[in-house]
């Protein structure tokens, strides 16, 4: 299986336990993951802050999973969503899988009344997205590259970011 072949499409309720298991999975390898991300999935749709929720299917398994949420945007007027978790199963990592997801998530974002995106991530990676440092855009103490921010109006993102509650979940 590779990650060329495969589609992209809502997740469903009979998805949702797998949805779970593939982003604890995804995260466990890696040295920044705290363990919640499957956790703060779960809670951003229990909160009713999924705002969108995209799973990549290959041969009926999900292989892939991003989310989307609603973000303020220190005192700007507008709607700012977040991007993340975003989730590949570890064997199609680096297949491209991650990054159609993204693309998928902001193509639609982009057609809802939106001010743009935001996250804290890799700047290497996310900014093939368009993500950029903005001036001005923070969170908390994490250092402004790994701060960034897409616009899709003119209306650039400054002030402090603030996810939706499920970000500061802690697993049962």
């Amino acid at each position: 299986m590779t990650g060329d072949v495969f589609s992209i499409r809502e997740a469903r309720p009979d998805d949702y336990a797998a949805i779970f298991d593939l982003t604890q999975r995804a995260f466990a390898p890696t040295p920044y993951a705290s363990g919640t991300e499957g956790h703060i999935v779960l809670a951003l749709r229990d909160d009713g802050d999924l705002t969108l929720s995209l799973v990549a299917v290959a041969a009926d398994q999900i292989i892939g999973h991003v989310a989307f949420s609603p973000a303020t945007v220190g005192e700007t007027n507008g709607a700012w969503y977040a991007l993340g978790p975003v989730s590949v199963a570890p064997e199609q990592q680096k297949t491209g899988v991650g990054s159609r997801l993204i693309t998928a998530g902001l193509d639609q974002l982009r057609g809802l009344p939106a001010s743009g995106c935001v996250l804290i991530g890799s700047p290497s990676y996310y900014g093939r997205f368009g993500f950029t440092r903005c001036d001005g855009l923070t969170y908390g103490t994490v250092p402004a590259e790994y701060v960034q921010g897409l616009a899709f109006t003119s209306m650039s993102p400054v002030g402090e970011i603030t996810f939706a509650p499920g970000f500061d979940v802690q697993p049962k």
